[in-house]
C-alpha cells in the first residue's frame, strides 16, 4: 500500500494503532509534522490524544505502524525531542531550585548540544526567555502554578530540542495565566524556531495556536480531518478570537468533535 504521509516530513506517523488488551485505543492513524510548524492533536477526552504524543516521544511502543523523527524509527526518546507534561507539578524536583531543574534539562541524555552541558549562564538565559530569571533561586513550590510551567518549558528549551511535544501543558491553569502562556509559546516557537506537536481539547486554544489541527475521533481513535489554520501571525488574543474566520473554525470544528452545532 501506497504511503499516506510525506516520509520527508520533520516526523511521519505510517499507519500507527495501538491496543491495550482487548481495548484498541487508536485505530490506524496517520500524519506528518513538517519542520518549524505547529500541529495541535484536538479531540475529546479519552481519545488517545496522550497515547499518541507518548508514541512520537518514544516512551510507548505502538502495536502497529511506525513513527519516523528525521527518517530514523523512533524506538526511544530521541535526541532533540522534549516532552512537556501536563501536571507540571510532578515533573518537577521540589527539592531543587528553580535554576536547579532547568540545569537538570540541561544535562539531559536526549539534550541536543554541541559539547557539555549548558553552562549556568546559559541556563539563566533560558530563564530569561520565560520571565523567570528573578525567581532563580525559588523553590517550584513557592511558585504559582503558572510559573511552575514556565519553569517546566525553561527546563525542556535549555535542551536546544528541535520538535517540542506539549501534553495539555495549560489545562489545569485559570483562562487569563492559560491565555499568558500560550502567547509566551507563541513567541519562543517563532525565536527559536522549533516544532510543536501539541495536545489539547480546548477547540478556541487549537485554533489560536496552530498552523494545522488534526482532528481525532473518539476511542478507538481515528483522524476524522486535518484543517489548515489560515488566520495571520502573530496573533492576538482579542483581535483574532472575534475575527470571523476564528468563529468559521470554531463552529466547524465544534461540529466535528461534539458532534452538533454550537448554541
Amino acid at each position: 500500500m501506497q504511503s499516506s504521509v510525506d516520509l520527508r516530513a520533520e516526523i511521519a506517523v505510517e499507519r500507527v494503532a495501538k491496543v491495550f488488551g482487548s481495548f484498541t485505543a487508536i485505530a490506524e492513524i496517520g500524519f506528518e509534522v513538517p519542520r518549524g510548524h505547529f500541529v495541535t492533536l484536538l479531540g475529546p477526552s479519552g481519545c488517545g490524544k496522550s497515547t499518541i504524543l507518548r508514541i512520537l516521544a518514544g516512551l510507548a511502543a505502538p502495536t502497529r505502524g511506525v513513527v519516523l523523527f528525521k527518517g530514523a524509527r523512533v524506538i526511544d526518546p530521541p535526541p532533540g525531542m522534549v516532552y512537556v507534561f501536563q501536571q507540571y507539578s510532578k515533573s518537577l524536583f521540589p527539592w531543587l531550585t528553580v535554576l536547579g531543574n532547568v540545569e537538570f534539562g540541561a544535562n539531559s541524555p536526549h539534550a541536543t548540544r554541541r559539547g557539555n552541558a549548558a553552562s549556568r549562564q546559559e541556563c539563566m538565559e533560558t530563564l530569561r526567555l520565560v520571565g523567570l530569571a528573578a525567581h532563580a533561586d525559588s523553590y517550584p513550590w513557592q511558585l504559582s502554578g503558572g510559573m511552575q510551567q514556565r519553569v517546566a518549558i525553561a527546563r525542556a528549551l535549555v535542551a536546544r530540542p528541535e520538535v517540542l511535544l506539549m501534553d495539555e501543558p495549560f489545562s489545569a491553569l485559570d483562562a487569563l495565566t492559560r491565555e499568558s502562556l500560550q502567547d509566551l509559546l507563541l513567541r519562543l516557537w517563532t525565536e527559536l524556531r522549533l516544532t510543536v506537536v501539541f495536545v489539547t481539547h480546548d477547540i478556541a486554544e487549537a485554533i489560536y495556536l496552530s498552523d494545522e489541527i488534526v482532528v481525532l475521533s473518539s476511542a478507538p481513535s481515528k483522524i476524522l480531518a486535518r484543517i489548515g489554520i489560515d488566520i495571520p501571525r502573530p496573533r492576538d488574543q482579542l483581535a483574532t478570537r472575534e475575527a470571523a474566520s476564528f468563529l468559521a473554525y470554531r463552529r466547524s470544528l465544534y461540529k466535528m468533535v461534539v458532534g452538533r452545532e454550537e448554541a
